[in-house]
């Protein structure tokens, strides 16, 4: 067992079970429904793994025993064995306050350097007219600005500016901020979806169910923001449905699950033979860009990477093959 540090730990009642801690220190720190999920998913299989010992019994040998299991026989990938290292560094840290030493003993997993499934202009064309709906606006929108589908789905109202054309990305991936751009053929259809928006908040209001979740501390600073017309999910689920953490009854954004969905009828329907799913339009959108010859700073800005090198894997893409002439050409 380590030494505990507990001003890594967030403070607790006395009595809560270990995974109810967890939890709190999750939604302490304000982490999404879904990395909840996958942590205590993944803190579950540590303790069944080791016998259902508790995990503040073990330490660092345990972890590395567990996190080798992962790449040797379970042959996972390597961003899944970090997935659960993270989880379990959150509940040592985190929950625990004992900090491990440097795993130096973990078999590492092998991290295959993949290119990008990219869709070439006519197949993304093709793909585009067979979408419809708010589906078909969600999923022209994440070609069209490079956004990920999560940001894109947690948009609200006054993130939205149809004068400048612009969309305002919040606390993307590593918490940054962001301005992507908004493609002028989308804005009169926005439009016309912002205006039937307005129609359900108003019937929201009515109803007695306009809250919304709101981000961080901005509930315990501004009461009555939830109900403001700024604060609205730009896409709102048509129906109203229970908030799993809180228990509040209102409407959530739009279901990412819709968007998988329709992206894959849309892509067999357009008869598209690559494996293509709502996170290549971002890809195809970096790349056509670079392609248009934009340079690769711009682009690392609209995709908010904060390395230049995690953009330029799509000038790898670009010039796959492009201007090489293969040597049968040239015999016959």
């Amino acid at each position: 067992m380590q030494n505990a540090t507990e001003s890594n730990a967030t403070p607790q009642p006395q009595g809560l079970r270990l995974m109810d801690r967890v939890r709190a220190a999750i939604r302490t720190r304000h982490y999404s429904l879904s990395t909840e999920r996958t942590y205590c998913s993944w803190v579950k299989q540590f303790i069944l793994w080791h016998g259902k010992c508790h995990p503040a019994d073990m330490g660092a040998p345990e972890v590395e025993a567990f996190l080798s299991w992962l790449a040797v026989e379970r042959r996972v990938s390597a961003s899944t064995q970090n997935q659960a290292l993270a989880a379990l560094l959150f509940l040592y840290q985190r929950v625990l306050g004992i900090e491990l030493p440097w795993l130096d003993g973990v078999t590492r997993a092998k991290d295959r350097k993949k290119l990008p499934e990219v869709l070439t202009r006519s197949e993304t064309a093709a793909l585009l007219r067979h979408v419809s709906g708010t589906n078909g606006l969600i999923i022209n929108l994440l070609y069209g600005t490079g956004m990920r589908i999560m940001e894109c789905l947690r948009l609200r109202i006054k993130d939205v500016d149809l004068d400048s054309r612009s969309i305002t990305v919040r606390a993307g991936k590593g918490g940054k901020d962001r301005v992507t751009v908004l493609p002028s053929s989308l804005v009169d259809l926005l439009r016309d979806h912002i205006a039937q928006r307005r129609r359900w908040h108003d019937e929201d209001l009515a109803a007695g169910h306009a809250d919304v979740e709101l981000p961080n501390a901005i509930e315990r600073k501004y009461p009555r923001a939830g109900s403001e017309w700024a604060w609205q999910y730009l896409f709102a689920a048509p129906t109203y449905s229970t908030d799993p953490r809180t228990g509040a009854y209102r409407r959530h954004h739009w279901n990412e699950r819709n968007i998988q969905r329709a992206m894959k009828q849309a892509v067999r329907a357009a008869g598209i033979s690559k494996l293509a799913h709502p996170h290549t339009l971002r890809h195809s959108f970096a790349t056509h860009l670079l392609e248009q010859g934009y340079d690769i700073r711009t682009v690392q800005e609209l995709l908010g990477h904060k390395d230049v090198k995690t953009t330029q894997i799509y000038t790898h893409v670009l010039n796959r093959g492009s201007s090489v002439i293969s040597p049968l050409d040239t015999i016959h």
